[in-house]
């Protein structure tokens, strides 16, 4: 059986992609020689492994789904091994897929990039953005070698370097009167129209914050993205929880303030993800020691909102969640 990486760049492309235009866009190449990959590896392989519809695109075969896995596993450790060559005179290149919770990623990744960009500025970072369950999925299946999300999303599965400690605060007009108190309470939260976070593990995890405490919240609004729900609040539709603030964030020019919720006790953990039993390319490597000297260092500080000091995950790694 004969194929070059290049061929099953193109076939992972097109299976990752659903479609055959799409792939050849990505890969900067003609739509025949995504085909023409196809063809030669399904003529190698003696099985299809896609269906193809007019007007739809492609879909995987059953066969096909398990081939991708293994191509996508196999080009993986292409690329490590590719990276770690290149290194093997001391420097730091390659390139660094990393899957991030996406409604996170504004308040913290600029500044992970910016000390990438100014310490290992051989270093490429992809990034794939996802909710909770996309960002452990794109580590299952070698889509990204680490992904940014809360360690309550993992399983045995994956291991977890914790970078801060991320408690939920309430975002509340400057309209409201509450917004004037050094802090809330769940009981007076529950009483006000809620504006809720509408994603995977995230509805149920708010929701729990109240029930945990025979309390319901008043859901006037529900959305998938942060910055509706703050605009949302702006408005005066409603208050919402969140986890994590924007470093900018400036209470005195916004039309909300956050405030620490008092009857909170319990802190989710936010860090990173990687495969348990994998071993680690140098860049990735370095993308992880980078991200822990920011850590060291308070960089993530600014992004806590808490009624009792609570920093750096490292300095509280026990917390509940």
């Amino acid at each position: 059986m004969n194929f070059t990486l290049k061929q099953l760049r193109y076939v992972e492309a097109a299976g990752r992609l659903g479609s055959i235009a799409r792939a050849a866009e990505e890969m900067a190449i003609s739509q025949s020689s995504i085909t023409a990959a196809i063809d030669a590896l399904e003529h190698s392989l003696d099985y299809d492994l896609f269906v193809r519809t007019p007007a739809k695109g492609i879909h995987a075969t059953p066969p096909g789904l398990e081939a991708l896995q293994m191509i996508r596993g196999f080009l993986n450790h292409s690329r490590h091994f590719e990276a770690d060559l290149q290194s093997v005179g001391g420097d730091e290149t390659g390139v660094v897929r990393i899957g991030c919770y996406g409604t996170a990623a504004p308040a913290f990744l600029p500044e992970i990039l910016r000390a990438m960009k100014d310490r290992r500025p051989n270093i490429t970072v992809d990034v794939l953005e996802g909710d909770m369950s996309s960002v452990v999925d794109f580590l299952r299946d070698g889509k990204a070698d680490l992904s940014f999300t809360y360690e309550m999303g993992l399983d045995s599965g994956q291991q977890f370097e914790p970078l801060f400690n991320a408690p939920p605060y309430a975002l509340i007009s400057t309209d409201d009167p509450m917004s004037e108190l050094p802090g809330v309470t769940y009981a007076q939260l529950s009483r006000k129209t809620m504006v809720m976070l509408d994603l995977p593990y995230a509805r149920d995890y708010f929701s729990t914050l109240f029930s945990r405490r025979g309390l319901s919240p008043t859901v006037g609004h529900a959305t998938r993205s942060a910055d509706f729900a703050r605009a949302l609040v702006a408005g005066g539709f409603g208050y919402t929880i969140l986890n994590i603030r924007p470093p900018e964030f400036d209470g005195d020019k916004s039309a909300y303030r956050a405030l620490p919720i008092l009857d909170e006790t319990e802190a989710p953990i936010f860090g990173i993800a990687t495969m348990r039993q994998t071993r680690q390319p140098r860049t990735v490597r370095a993308f992880i020691r980078t991200c822990i000297e920011l850590r060291d260092a308070g960089a993530f500080d600014p992004l806590i909102v808490s009624a009792a000091p609570v920093s750096s995950a490292k300095k509280n790694i026990n917390s509940p969640h």
